[in-house]
């Protein structure tokens, strides 16, 4: 005898609307039912619904803000109240399966196909996760239901803010192709330009075209997966247990001209920060990646791989370094509002490849001596002299690295 095996909506996709800012208005009712955002160095992290609905966006700076909002109120970030609102939201997204895949301490996908004999169906499931969130830690959060984890962020972002969206099955084309192209997970600024171009605007658009085509207008990596997210060929599993493949920060500068030693003691600041805490994850990295933005929004990366893995500040910093001089010219031509670095094939910590520091002193042990610093006293004990006028910018919380 065979069971008959049915398709269906299992993964939850659970996101806290305007997270930072939803934060702020639970615990200052001044505050509630009013434009709120939260802001630092000059730029915004975070809005509330009543500001977004007056056109207020991250990463905006305060100035343009206010103009577009007037009456905005904008409050310093309080990134302990965050990471603790997030544990608390992440226990409860525990407790209801252990299948949770966290995606950003605001947001995580869970898998509760495995409760359909011992639990109400996920679409109800998911609407006591709301009710749950909403009693226990006091924010609204909105969940999207659908086969895969790529639908139910979808159905998430068309549910927002507040909502509940199930998509079934047998409705996945009928939910997708209307929908615009920036709605797709994945689909980003630059991407939607191309796609507009070729007069692609709907998600139904990019589906009646060959996967040929797709590939020749977007690359080979991009046409492929724009073609699987279309016909909702992605992923159907929650992935739990795997380590993070990159351990990146980034510094909003805004609007400039800004000095190039300003530049390179920002990017400095950050190597310091993603090494930190890529030697607390016990991990090595690879390849060192730089992001930047420029004034007209568009984002540029570059890379450069190690001869061997290594989780030196100084040889990382090399490298980021190289980088951002190399991108000078085009830094000088279009300007900057955004510095980052990233540092990804990553590994354990457990078998290196050691080499003889013939070129220069083995630093390793500073490295050693400042993380010891930092876990005592703070990451502000101690910090490069080129960024005690400007600080180290805002770090802003992640899931744990590891």
């Amino acid at each position: 005898m065979f069971e008959h095996v049915f398709v269906r909506s299992t993964i939850l996709h659970a996101d806290l609307d305007a997270f930072y800012a939803s934060v702020e208005q639970r615990d200052d009712p001044r505050l509630r039912n009013r434009p709120v955002a939260v802001g630092g160095g000059g730029v915004i992290l975070a809005a509330s619904y009543e500001a977004k609905r007056r056109g207020v966006t991250t990463p905006m700076g305060g100035r343009q803000a206010r103009a577009l909002c007037p009456g905005l109120i904008i409050v310093r970030p309080r990134f302990d109240a965050y990471v603790e609102a997030s544990k608390a939201v992440f226990e409860l997204f525990h407790q209801t399966t252990p299948l949770v895949q966290g995606v950003s301490i605001d947001e995580a996908f869970l898998d509760v196909g495995g409760l359909h004999r011992i639990d109400v169906p996920p679409v109800d499931i998911a609407a006591r996760l709301r009710a749950r969130v909403r009693d226990v830690v006091g924010l609204p959060i909105t969940v999207g239901v659908a086969r895969t984890p790529f639908l139910a962020k979808v159905a998430s972002r068309v549910a927002k803010p507040d909502g509940l969206l199930l998509v079934l099955p047998a409705d996945e084309e009928s939910f997708l192709h209307p929908l615009p192209v920036e709605m797709l997970w994945g689909v980003g600024e630059v991407t939607a330009t191309k796609l507009h171009a070729y007069g692609l605007r709907t998600a139904g658009d990019v589906a009646a075209l060959p996967q040929s085509v797709l590939v020749a207008a977007l690359g080979p990596a991009g046409g492929r997966h724009l073609f699987a997210v279309v016909h909702g060929h992605t992923p159907a599993k929650v992935v739990v247990g795997r380590s993070r493949g990159s351990i990146g920060a980034q510094r909003a500068l805004g609007h400039g001209p800004h000095d190039q030693a300003f530049v390179r003691a920002a990017l400095l600041g950050l190597v310091d920060r993603v090494c930190r805490r890529m030697r607390k994850a016990d991990r090595i990295a690879r390849t060192v990646v730089l992001r930047l933005r420029f004034e007209d929004y568009t984002k540029v990366t570059r890379s450069r791989s190690l001869a061997a893995a290594t989780d030196s500040s100084e040889d990382i910093a090399a490298v980021a370094v190289g980088l951002l001089e190399a991108a000078a010219p085009l830094i000088r031509e279009r300007g900057i509002t955004l510095v980052g670095v990233a540092l990804t094939g990553l590994s354990s910590d457990e078998y290196v490849q050691l080499a003889l520091p013939l070129d220069h002193p083995d630093h390793g042990g500073l490295d050693e001596a400042v993380d010891a610093v930092a876990v005592r006293f703070g990451t502000q004990a101690v910090m490069r002299a080129s960024l005690l006028r400007r600080g180290e910018g805002i770090a802003v919380p992640l899931l744990p690295d590891a």
